[in-house]
């Protein structure tokens, strides 16, 4: 599994015109899932993110989690996170899990960040067209991938 964080000012998914999802400060995560990705990767990222300090303490220094801050989250599927860029200039998206693999697994990645951080988190719609719009703040933005654990 692949994640891009950002933390954010404000967040928001539109689906068809009408605004589906929105949160204030906190993280925006996109989440791209490979067909080897397993429950292990869902349990390591949750903790990852969850305990990932990228939000100031009182002395502006990034020494805080999203558990301390009571910030909330958002997770949008990006499939395109998955791309191979390597040859010609048409991205590949071959290493993308199908539907039928990945959308258990973002549901179980979604469910296992509200287990870890005791409150609701908010969505897109898998395979939906989307527009997410974001107030990126700092800007930060982390790239995790699962399979650089070590």
């Amino acid at each position: 599994m692949k994640v891009v964080i950002q933390r954010v000012i404000q967040a928001s998914v539109t689906i068809q015109q009408q605004l589906h999802a929105s949160i204030g400060r906190g993280m925006m995560i996109l989440v791209g899932i490979q067909a080897d990705d397993h429950e292990e990767d869902i349990e390591w990222l949750s903790s990852k993110i969850c305990n990932l300090r990228i939000f100031d303490d009182e002395n502006g220094v990034m020494n805080r989690s999203i558990l301390e801050t009571a910030g909330e989250v958002l997770v949008v599927s990006q499939f395109t996170l998955m791309a191979r860029t390597k040859k010609g200039n048409r991205p590949s998206y071959i290493d993308a899990a199908k539907p039928e693999i990945s959308v258990p697994l973002y549901e179980k990645f979604v469910q296992s960040l509200q287990k870890e951080l005791q409150k609701e988190i908010k969505t897109g719609v898998f395979g939906a067209d989307m527009q997410v719009g974001l107030i990126n703040d700092g800007p930060v933005t982390i790239i995790i991938d699962s399979k650089n654990r070590l």
